[in-house]
């Protein structure tokens, strides 16, 4: 069980940076992944997840106060009305698919927008 935890998340850190040059894709939820499944497997790299300089900060607001910054939520609401925007002019023609999209993204946006900023 070990090892599927691990390759796991190797699997989310894989996925994650892609989602670095991919604006579709979020980092942060499959970082925050990784290092629960990393805590479960290899203290060693659950550590050098908590340390890196550019997912570190967000991992542990996260985890001391289920906190996401002002820029992430910008970044993140943005990036989800210009996928939006995509799907509404470039995705499947039906109308139903379109506004379901449209549902769920609005979904994802108040969840991230009601999530407390990090008291540091």
């Amino acid at each position: 069980m070990r090892m599927l935890m691990l390759a796991g998340g190797w699997l989310m850190v894989g996925i994650g940076v892609v989602g670095v040059f991919l604006p579709v894709l979020p980092t942060t939820p499959f970082m925050i992944l990784a290092a629960a499944l990393f805590a479960r497997s290899s203290p060693r790299f659950e550590r050098w997840l908590i340390d890196h300089p550019r997912y570190g900060q967000p991992l542990l607001d996260w985890r001391r106060e289920g906190a996401i910054s002002r820029k992430a939520k910008v970044a993140s609401v943005s990036l989800m009305s210009a996928s939006y925007l995509l799907v509404w002019f470039v995705g499947p023609p039906q109308l139903w698919l379109k506004l379901l999209v449209g549902v769920i993204l609005v979904a994802c946006a108040a969840f991230v927008l009601t999530r407390p900023m990090p008291s540091n």
